[in-house]
């Protein structure tokens, strides 16, 4: 058309002025986070950093954190203050909220707290669980998860494999302390010295990052575990190809008796010791023996629990550390691997729309469940517990 002496190829209607449209992003549905203090004997560690409660406060998300969470990691109230979250002296506030983040589970005094159909997210234990709290979870009508059973979308336990990673390079750390203390002895090799041993009973994600401890100090290293697989998979996995053996009394007695350090790294129920009390009795004098995973089963027969404050005993002139929780030696490393973990799993929440949506869509988050609404879902727990199993597929669809 023309418009005066100017050709335009719009009309009039088409040259007015309109509002600008812009983009809405779609975000599911916010969530109140809350982060107790942890009142668990010896635990230090914690779920967020304030850099973590930072990025998701941007996200719009409420985190109410009780005074001093953070204190066993070196966090402060100022710095997860500074952070965006609201510091409360309640332990029922931060109980309250939608989603409650904590490393121990929750005791049957902080059941209580928990708000109604809300979601709980913390390790289980299962070990030292009882019946009587899974229906006092269940009475609060919880959706609860377990860090043991938070699953990706290739089946893998990426919490579990986070802090088994960081179990097994502690462990080894912890033993060189040890083996200072006791002997003088220095881990690893040094020219014209021998190099110390270590045995390592496991080749799961723990002995894997034990053993690489290990060789990284310069350790002669052996490791013995009953599955062929976890031992294929070691040598593929480590760039040295380093001794292994399944676990035959004899090789294992042989090598335990030569050994200066010996790692009890199995992360799976062992009914009975690997390694007997016959065999430290043939250990050196002053060697070390760290039962990583004493709380799924002693590996050890003459292993015993320990604390942060006792952590080892000595018997048969052997140290012995027991810690459950070795990695609250090393709290803030620990948080922050944790920390980064949740931000990209709560994250990744915002993006599908919701809790809700992420478990009626993925069934990795699915299976993460062990009790829905209240509902038992697991039934590894309800075998053990003798509870009502219901398929979370069944209550879902």
């Amino acid at each position: 058309m023309n418009s005066g002496n100017v050709y335009t190829p719009f009309n009039e209607e088409q040259l007015m002025p309109v509002e600008e449209k812009l983009e809405v992003v779609k975000k599911g549905q916010k969530f109140g986070i809350g982060i107790p203090r942890e009142t668990s004997h010896n635990e230090r560690r914690t779920c967020m950093t304030p850099d973590t409660v930072q990025v998701l406060v941007n996200h719009g998300h409420d985190i109410v954190i009780e005074s001093d969470a953070g204190k066993g990691s070196f966090f402060t109230d100022q710095q997860y203050s500074e952070a965006g979250a609201r510091i409360t002296n309640d332990p029922k506030e931060a109980f309250s909220q939608d989603l409650v983040l904590k490393v121990s589970p929750p005791t049957e005094e902080e059941i209580d707290y928990l708000k109604t159909n809300g979601f709980l997210i913390s390790a289980l234990q299962i070990n030292l669980r009882d019946a009587e709290y899974f229906k006092k979870l269940s009475e609060k009508k919880i959706n609860a998860i377990a860090f043991e059973f938070i699953a990706d979308e290739y089946r893998q336990l990426p919490l579990v494999r986070l802090i088994g990673e960081i179990a097994g390079t502690a462990s080894i750390l912890y033993a060189a302390e040890l083996l200072a203390l006791s002997n003088g002895n220095m881990l690893g090799g040094i020219t014209g010295v021998r190099p110390t041993e270590v045995v390592v009973v496991g080749a799961g994600i723990v002995g894997e990052f034990a053993v690489k401890a290990a060789l990284g100090l310069g350790a002669s290293v052996k490791v013995f575990d009953n599955s062929l697989s976890k031992l294929r998979r070691l040598h593929t996995m480590i760039d040295s190809r380093v001794p292994t053996s399944i676990i035959d009394p004899k090789e294992l007695k042989k090598s335990v008796r030569r050994a200066d350090v010996v790692i009890g790294a199995l992360t799976r129920q062992n009914p009975q010791p690997i390694v007997t009390e016959d065999m430290v009795l043939n250990m050196k004098k002053g060697s070390v023996i760290i039962d990583v995973s004493i709380d799924y089963g002693k590996v050890v027969e003459t292993s015993e629990l320990t604390s942060l404050e006792d952590p080892y005993i000595i018997k048969h002139d052997v140290i012995h550390c027991g810690l459950p929780n070795l990695t609250s030696r090393i709290p803030r490393i620990t948080t922050k691997a944790i920390s980064n973990f949740f931000l990209s799993y709560l994250l990744n929440y915002d993006e599908e729309g919701g809790f809700e949506n992420m478990l009626m869509l993925k069934n990795e988050m699915k299976q993460s469940l062990y009790m829905y609404k209240g509902r038992h879902t697991k039934k590894i727990i309800c075998d053990r517990f003798g509870l009502q199993y219901h398929d979370i597929n069944l209550l879902m669809f």
